[in-house]
């Protein structure tokens, strides 16, 4: 298992060996999730699990992996502003230990600050579409309902997705640019 913030070393799943990854935000009640194809690099929000117990969260994620032939899963590492690790990301390490040991795919950690927020932008952004189309057009059939579910949870999983498919982006990229 790595920590990193801009994708991972050589060797390791990139755009050209396309693979489907699970991104997880980690958190005591709840955790978001969110999918994405590597070839596609677009993450979308998958929803959120409300926390039972150890074995039954990691039951629900093995399911969930399978479910959705998951090659890889990232699970957001909640460091403080100034990079330290807290209390939170001692625990997000653990969680994600356990998963690689028991679901038994690669996992990454990616540095999740500020992610959140972003993520409450993004959906303010969104209902805000919604509301406008809306007024200018009638309400289009389970559109509102379809936003309402993006919790802040899964949003901020997919923004944590999406921060690790841009970095392996720019690692091609950077060993484009070298060959």
């Amino acid at each position: 298992m790595q920590t990193r913030k801009n994708g991972p070393n050589r060797g390791e799943i990139g755009p050209d060996n396309s693979a489907r990854i699970l991104a997880v935000d980690y958190g005591r009640a709840r955790m978001g999730l969110a999918i994405a194809e590597t070839s596609a690099g677009v993450p979308r929000p998958l929803g959120v699990l409300e926390r039972i117990n150890r074995n039954e969260d990691m039951r629900r994620l093995r399911e969930l992996a399978r479910e959705h032939a998951v090659k890889r899963i990232v699970v957001g590492l909640p460091l403080r502003l100034d990079g330290t690790r807290g209390e939170m990301a001692e625990e997000a390490e653990r969680f994600a230990q356990r998963v690689s040991k028991q679901i038994g795919v690669p996992v990454e950690m990616v540095d999740e600050r500020l992610t959140s927020w972003e993520a409450e932008r993004l959906l303010e952004e969104q209902i805000g579409r919604v509301r406008r189309e809306i007024i200018e057009h009638g309400e289009k059939r389970g559109r509102k309902k379809e936003v309402a579910r993006q919790s802040v949870d899964a949003m901020a999983a997919a923004v944590i997705l999406r921060e690790y498919l841009e970095g392996l982006q720019a690692k091609k990229e950077k060993r484009g640019a070298e060959a």
